[in-house]
């Protein structure tokens, strides 16, 4: 179980990334949204969805829930 956290601020292509509490490229504390504890980058991404729908997993830590 990790915590998940999502980019409140998007990406070029309008993606906010799910990066896990270990991940190199986890945002600034300011430009995260907590979104809980999960067994897998599945249930953040759905969680993340809520909010932001065009949600995406990091290719770093979350590479199972990215989409190019």
């Amino acid at each position: 179980m990790k915590k998940y956290y999502v980019n409140k601020k998007a990406q070029s292509n309008g993606d906010h990334e799910v990066h896990d509490e270990y991940c190199t490229y986890l945002p600034s504390s300011e430009n995260r949204k907590y979104l809980g504890v999960f067994s897998s980058c599945e249930g953040a991404v759905k969680e993340a969805k809520k909010e932001y729908s065009q949600s995406n997993g990091c290719k770093t830590c979350s590479n199972a829930c990215h989409t190019s």
